[in-house]
């Protein structure tokens, strides 16, 4: 009897979590190496004084992608995690105190567009139908299909013509809608994915009819409790999971991937190897010895990158009612605002926020009476803006909570427990991320699709790419999509 196939991914973010699953429920023993404590990559996950902190990401849409990898499985996905419906989706809040509750009340939605101006009804409803169009040709069918000649770009190339796709999502928005703050509120998902709005292709205005199909959803203890949830299901199907795994090199043998060597000396051999690194950490450094890896490395540094975060993790002593689970907080300027974070050359003196109150949904993420909260703002990724973040970070901090403190939480600063930063240094240095991006490569047309890097490399046969910067990008339904896409190559190319 011939002896099982092997494969190692690195990385136990999500996507590279959702590829291990994959893989070892179609028989291949997989082996999962993370550089960190704990698994998750961006989903880390910090607890402090009784307070738990999720790194992010916290928008969870699209559950049946999630579903899914637990249905391969066998496995009922009630055994490992739960998901909580949030509602709204999203408070929407500007300077003057106006909000707008984003959630998936058609009534209630068309009411509040009515009160801004009553002739966007008819037009959402027209954008509605647009972009559920481009879900079911962007998502459903693209999402999850491998893009590794332009044929496949040429083949797909008339839907995404007919779909305008080379307008950004902003001006897809605009030409539905007239009044200024619907059009944030329509355009504003960009961002979560790394997208400026306003550059980024109107495909991704998808995302507005992703939420409105499936609902958002958060994991009852928080993301982190999804990662578990995940790397239990890996290991009951008897995959490997090694800790503190921080990879230095790939080996390379017969223009083949023979295994990856650790910084501490272990080597672990596999048939095929997956990469869910940072793309540019993956071929410039893990692949660095090689031709490849240095060409690759090389072409992939001039590419556009997005933007980076600056976050703030604070727990306060009393609870905060107030406040729903997800609320955007726009700031006085929206596309001035998004030119500089995109483009730098410095640090905006305003800023847009999101702000994360967990507790909203579920209050055991924080000591009784108290509550636990992050608050992120996009900022320009090292490349665009060199700040000194050393020295610029407790500054801004102490901006971010100023401007919390005078617009949604009163009190803040006296009630304040705990509090924690990660800058984009810190995406550089514990994530690997090539400039402090947050999302990897940005996601205009031009590196969208076959355009991005591909999800098996076009030299080295076994290397193969999972996350958000392959195809189909970042977000949390990007990256798991990603690893469909990923491990159907990988299980042809294995089971030859």
């Amino acid at each position: 009897m011939s002896q099982a196939k092997t494969a190692l991914v690195i990385g136990a973010g999500l996507g590279g979590l959702a590829l291990a699953i994959r893989l070892q429920a179609a028989g291949i023993n997989t082996t999962l190496l993370e550089k960190r404590d704990q698994p998750g990559g961006r989903a880390y996950v910090y607890r402090d004084q009784g307070f738990t902190f999720d790194a992010g990401p916290t928008v969870i849409t699209d559950p049946t992608a999630i579903q899914a990898l637990f249905t391969l499985a066998g496995k009922p996905m009630a055994d490992y995690v739960e998901l909580l419906p949030v509602s709204p989706f999203y408070r929407l809040c500007w300077e003057d105190g106006t909000y707008f509750d984003y959630g998936n009340d058609q009534d209630e939605l068309e009411r509040q567009i009515h009160a801004l101006d009553a002739a966007d009804v008819a037009g959402y409803r027209r954008f509605l139908a647009y972009s559920k169009a481009v879900l079911d040709e962007g998502y459903v069918k693209l999402g999850a299909v491998p893009f590794l000649s332009f044929r496949d770009m040429l083949q797909a190339g008339p839907q995404l013509a007919r779909l305008q796709a080379w307008r950004s999502v902003y001006a897809m928005v605009a030409r539905f809608v007239g009044n200024d703050r619907l059009r944030q509120a329509l355009s504003f998902h960009a961002l979560l994915v790394g997208g400026n709005p306003f550059a980024t292709s109107s495909i991704y205005s998808l995302i507005h009819a992703l939420e409105r199909q499936w609902g958002v959803w958060f994991a009852r203890g928080g993301t982190g409790a999804l990662v578990q949830g995940l790397v239990k299901l890996f290991q009951d199907l008897g995959g490997t999971l090694e800790l503190n795994a921080d990879v230095a090199a790939f080996d390379v043998q017969a223009g083949r991937l023979s295994g990856a060597r650790s910084h501490d000396g272990r080597y672990w051999q596999a048939d095929a190897v997956a990469s869910n690194a940072d793309v540019v950490h993956t071929y410039a450094e893990l692949l660095g010895a090689h031709p490849r890896g240095q060409q690759e490395g090389r072409r992939l540094k001039g590419k556009r990158f997005s933007n980076s975060l600056f976050v703030v993790h604070f727990g306060l002593n009393r609870p905060q009612p107030q406040l729903c689970h997800h609320t955007v907080c726009f700031g006085p300027r929206y596309q001035a605002l998004i030119d500089e974070i995109f483009s730098g050359p410095g640090l905006a003196e305003d800023f847009s926020l999101y702000l994360h109150s967990p507790c909203a949904t579920d209050p055991s993420l924080a000591p009784p009476g108290c509550s636990s909260h992050y608050v992120l703002a996009p900022v320009p990724h090292l490349g665009n803006a060199p700040v000194d973040w050393e020295m610029e970070g407790p500054r801004y901090r102490d901006r971010i909570l100023a401007y919390l403190q005078r617009y949604y939480m009163p009190g803040l600063r006296e009630s304040l427990v705990t509090c924690r930063t990660f800058s984009p240094l810190d995406f550089r240095d514990q994530l690997n991320a090539h400039v402090g991006s947050a999302f990897s490569l940005e996601p205009i047309l031009t590196q969208s699709a076959w355009f991005r890097p591909h999800n098996r490399d076009a030299q080295l046969s076994n290397l193969y790419l999972v996350g958000a910067g392959t195809h189909p990008g970042a977000g949390v339904p990007g990256v798991i999509a990603s690893a469909k896409a990923t491990a159907g190559l990988m299980l042809e190319d294995l089971h030859r």
